[in-house]
C-alpha cells in the first residue's frame, strides 16, 4: 500500500478539522467515537482518541473529522493526528463496519419518521457531511423532533442557530408547518 496523502481542511466549527485522505476510511456508513472503548476493533479510531486534546473522531468515506477540546493546541493536535493516520492507515480496514443502529432502526420507523429521514438525507445531511458532521434523529414527540449533532456539528456554534433554523425551515416546508426541531 502506498503512503497515505492527507489534506487538512477547517470546518465551520472552530474546534474541528477534516482530514481528507486519498484512501477510504470507511467504504460504507459513518462512525462517531467519543471514547477509546467505543472504538473496539478499530485501531485507527482508538489511537486517534488517545491523542491529547481529541474530544471526538468521526469517520465518513475518505474523511476523518477530529473535534478537539477548546483548550488544545490546534497545531500540535493536527501534527499528532497526521502521524497516527500515516502509521495506522496501512493496517486499517476500510470495510470495518460500525454497528449502525440507525440503519437498523430506520427499518422499523413509522411512515412519518421515514419521511423525515428521507428529507434530511436529501437536503441536510450532504451539507453537514461536507463540513465533517452529521445529524441523528433521536425521537419525535407530538410536533417536536429531537436531534443529535455528530462530528464537527456536535460542538459547532452554528448548530444551535443557523443550521437548526435551516433544518426546521425545510421540515416545515416539506413535512409539517408546525414542526419544531430541538437539539439534545
Amino acid at each position: 500500500m502506498t503512503a497515505v496523502q492527507v489534506r487538512i481542511q477547517g470546518t465551520p466549527n472552530p474546534n474541528a478539522w477534516k482530514f481528507i485522505l486519498d484512501q477510504a476510511v470507511l467504504n460504507e456508513g459513518k462512525a462517531t467515537f467519543n471514547a477509546p472503548e467505543e472504538a473496539l476493533g478499530n485501531l485507527l479510531a482508538k489511537d486517534l482518541l488517545d491523542i491529547n486534546g481529541v474530544k471526538q473522531v468521526h469517520f465518513f468515506q475518505n474523511v476523518i473529522t477530529i473535534t478537539g477540546r477548546i483548550d488544545c493546541d490546534a497545531d500540535e493536535l493536527q501534527k499528532n493526528v497526521i502521524s497516527v493516520i500515516e502509521t495506522r492507515m496501512p493496517v486499517h480496514n476500510a470495510d470495518w463496519a460500525p454497528k449502525d443502529a440507525q440503519l437498523e432502526k430506520r427499518k422499523t420507523l413509522s411512515p412519518e419518521m421515514q419521511k423525515i429521514e428521507e428529507i434530511l438525507d436529501r437536503t441536510i445531511r450532504p451539507g453537514l457531511q461536507g463540513d465533517g458532521g452529521d445529524i441523528e434523529v433521536v425521537s419525535m414527540e407530538a410536533k417536536k423532533i429531537y436531534v443529535h449533532y455528530q462530528g464537527a456539528c456536535g460542538t459547532c456554534p452554528s448548530s444551535t442557530s443557523g443550521t437548526l433554523m435551516a433544518i426546521e425551515g425545510i421540515l416545515r416546508d416539506e413535512f409539517d408547518p408546525a414542526i419544531e426541531v430541538v437539539p439534545v
